[in-house]
């Protein structure tokens, strides 16, 4: 068995010749980033904006040249774009035409976003037992692991490797508790910073959405990092989102950053469905005193003042943190407990005001 370094890697790929440069794509500059783990291998390959499409042929011969090595189990080759001037996409951005195509063609009924405006007040094991919870309710479920930056989910549902190729140039998600979940974090180490621009990040989520075999699902969550900015614009212009989830804590300065939230959404016309209050109140496990450790009923005050539904309030919990910690979500963990049946109640009703229902 060959030892995979990163000069091998190079040294293979600069045998895949671009036909319309006449030289390798290495001496051209196009291999942006190389991530090897054990016998998997990823690479980024950076290329000019309006030569995307005609890329393909290229970055499956890339692809081919790496799963011929020896000792090469698996090998994933991205195409990304920067654009010809930094022009990051702000709110406004979103203010797209009415008919704007969508690019994304699935078999997945609906896509409901999970958002904050402040990251720390438990969005994304909000949405993973909110995703385990719709399964339990009969429905076929996926995750989207939209934070690039700080991908949690496969951490929160258990699960580690690569995705399995399925045929031409899709993968298969990973699964657990009935769950399909994709994340940029099965693609790379845990280690790896993700340093790249808003034009990389919206080519990694196409991707991440185009090429995946996702199967017949009822909805996908979609877990987005906190705040207004690339990711969330992109998403809205790529899917037809049945409509957002703005989670909070009671706290006056994640409320804050609510209001930001809700503006973005309102912008590119993706309706809220609701809010829901996390880290509502602790309860002492001995004594049974009730304290509200992050203030009271902001959120729930945040949501009245708005015309939002407030779909209900999480109490504070060490299990709820150590489930996820541990890739065995509340709800999965301590189905009895007051968190797990909030998060199931939440459940119903966002089937509800997201039209969410299985069709066999």
């Amino acid at each position: 068995m060959i030892d995979l370094t990163e000069d091998r890697i190079r040294l293979t790929l600069a045998r895949v010749m671009d036909p319309s440069q006449g030289r390798d794509i290495v001496a051209l500059g196009l291999v942006d980033t190389i991530t090897i783990r054990d016998s998997n291998i990823a690479v980024m390959l950076n290329v000019p904006p309006h030569r995307g499409p005609a890329m393909e042929p290229v970055r499956k011969a890339a692809e081919n040249a790496l799963l011929a090595l020896d000792g090469v189990t698996s090998a994933t080759v991205i195409v990304t774009a920067h654009q010809a001037r930094d022009t990051a996409a702000t709110p406004e951005d979103a203010d797209e035409p009415e008919g704007r195509e969508k690019e994304l063609n699935s078999s997945v009924r609906r896509f409901v976003a999970v958002a904050s405006g402040k990251g720390g007040v438990g969005k994304s094991t909000t949405a993973v037992n909110l995703a385990i919870a719709l399964r339990l309710e009969g429905l076929q479920v996926g995750i989207l692991d939209a934070d690039v930056y700080g991908p949690s989910q496969p951490r929160m549902l258990g699960v580690s490797g690569r995705p399995a190729a399925a045929g031409g140039d899709m993968v298969v998600p990973l699964e657990n508790y009935g769950v399909k979940v994709m994340s940029m974090g099965l693609l790379v180490p845990d280690e790896t910073a993700m340093i790249w621009r808003g034009p990389m990040v919206q080519s990694a989520l196409t991707q991440m959405l185009n090429a995946v075999a996702w199967g017949d699902l009822d909805v996908i969550i979609i877990d987005l990092p906190p705040g207004t900015g690339d990711i969330q614009i992109s998403l809205a212009q790529q899917v037809n989102l049945a409509g957002a989830v703005i989670v909070s804590t009671p706290q006056d300065i994640a409320l804050l950053d609510v209001v930001k939230a809700l503006t973005m959404f309102q912008k590119a016309d993706v309706p809220v469905l609701g809010m829901i209050q996390n880290m509502a109140r602790w309860v002492c496990p001995d004594c049974g005193r009730e304290d509200h450790i992050f203030g009271k009923d902001g959120a729930a005050r945040e949501a009245e003042r708005r015309g939002l539904e407030l779909l209900g309030e999480i109490p504070l919990s060490l299990d709820v943190r150590e489930g996820s910690d541990s890739g065995t979500p509340i709800v999965v963990s301590a189905p009895k407990s007051p968190q797990a049946s909030e998060y199931r109640k939440i459940a119903r009703r966002l089937m509800e005001v997201a039209d969410l229902k299985h069709v066999s």
